[in-house]
């Protein structure tokens, strides 16, 4: 008897023991399935706070890239935005990487000398009397110009040349606007064959651009080096950071050394290894102009904005490239006139380093800018 009694106590005890486990083992799941639902919750947040910051960063970037050394009066200019009207935020997704037709071409290419002399001069002579200060009102920029002496490095010869080196990214807006005057200036020591259509990232108001090549705008991240651009004075070394511009700003946090790593011959790698030895690249555009370095865009063509948009607005937003390109040829325009006084500058800083031999280094406003910033043939 005892010996029965026992052994239903023990049958207890392990039904008891039995239903513990399964309490256990209740709690553990759902122990286990809040951790699941906590751990979700957490990476949402992760990713939601990412892109947050991300897309503040991308805009800081872009801001922080301006750094001006010349622009000049900004009064009546008044913008055509029937491409865009009353938008906040770029959207095109449409021709882009399209080569630049016949005409188009020819307003970079043919682009008299006589128009850069005169912007050259307007720099001299700004109606606001102050032409080393900056003023501001009712949305323009008044008789702005920095020329300053430059930071100097060697020049980097190639087959005898010297060179221009640039680095930038096709989402970056202040690269964007400033390829127009890189252009302009390029084209008084040689010619494009072809260029090509683009924007910069979204959110720059449709910042119409110059692509010195087709360039991956949509897709993964990347690099395009090279142009179409000949001329028997110097070299034209070009590199751009490719991403979605969809995205907004995006460059590799390697900085030089990406394209260093990509560049696809000993030209190209020297080049941006000249570049990284600098210690000067803190931002895009980065140029070098011969021996002259520029860090960062050398024109911002601010004009008046459209009613209802914001003043800090580049000159050019909005505008298609048909209608930037008619200014450009008509010099009609403040916003046109001021990429040609940043050409200016890009001239005045490659023509030392070939003996002024260009006939455009003979104009006055460019031995002009050669003075004031301190120049000196150096081949």
């Amino acid at each position: 008897m005892d010996r029965q009694v026992d052994v239903s106590e023990v049958k207890k005890e392990e039904k008891g023991v039995e239903r513990h486990i399964s309490d256990i083992e209740n709690r553990l799941w759902i122990m286990q399935m809040i951790s699941v639902v906590l751990v979700i919750f957490i990476i949402a947040a992760i990713i939601y706070s990412f892109l947050s910051i991300n897309g503040i960063n991308s805009r800081l970037s872009v801001m922080q890239s301006e750094i001006k050394s010349i622009s000049i009066t900004a009064i009546g200019t008044s913008l055509n935005s029937t491409a865009v009207s009353n938008s906040t935020f770029g959207h095109r997704l449409t021709n882009i990487d399209v080569p630049f037709n016949t005409t188009e071409l020819a307003a970079i290419n043919n682009a008299p000398n006589s128009y850069f002399e005169q912007a050259g001069e307007m720099v001299f002579n700004t109606s606001a009397g102050n032409p080393f200060g900056e003023t501001y009102s009712n949305g323009n920029y008044i008789g702005t110009v920095f020329l300053t002496k430059p930071i100097t490095v060697t020049p980097y010869i190639v087959n005898g040349k010297p060179s221009v080196i640039y680095l930038g990214a096709i989402s970056c807006v202040f690269c964007g606007e400033n390829r127009w005057s890189m252009a302009l200036a390029l084209s008084r020591f040689g010619s494009f064959k072809k260029l090509f259509t683009g924007y910069s990232s979204f959110g720059d108001e449709d910042v119409p651009t110059i692509y010195w090549n087709k360039d991956n705008y949509t897709t993964a991240a990347g690099a395009s080096f090279g142009n179409m651009y000949s001329s028997s004075y110097i070299n034209f070394i070009s590199a751009d950071y490719d991403s979605p511009i969809v995205q907004g700003f995006q460059f590799p946090p390697s900085g030089p050394s990406y394209f260093v790593g990509l560049a696809p011959n000993s030209t190209y790698r020297n080049a941006y290894s000249l570049i990284n030895k600098t210690g000067l690249f803190g931002g895009t555009p980065f140029t070098i102009w011969g021996s002259v370095v520029q860090s960062g865009a050398d024109v911002i063509a601010f004009g008046t904005v459209p009613p209802g948009q914001s003043s800090s607005l580049l000159g050019i937003s909005y505008l298609t490239h048909g209608q930037l390109l008619s200014q450009i040829a008509n010099f009609n325009t403040t916003v046109a006139k001021e990429e040609y006084a940043g050409a200016d500058v890009y001239i005045a800083d490659i023509c030392p380093a070939i003996n002024n031999s260009a006939p455009v280094c003979s104009l006055p406003a460019i031995q002009k800018m050669e003075e004031v910033m301190g120049l000196n043939a150096t081949k």
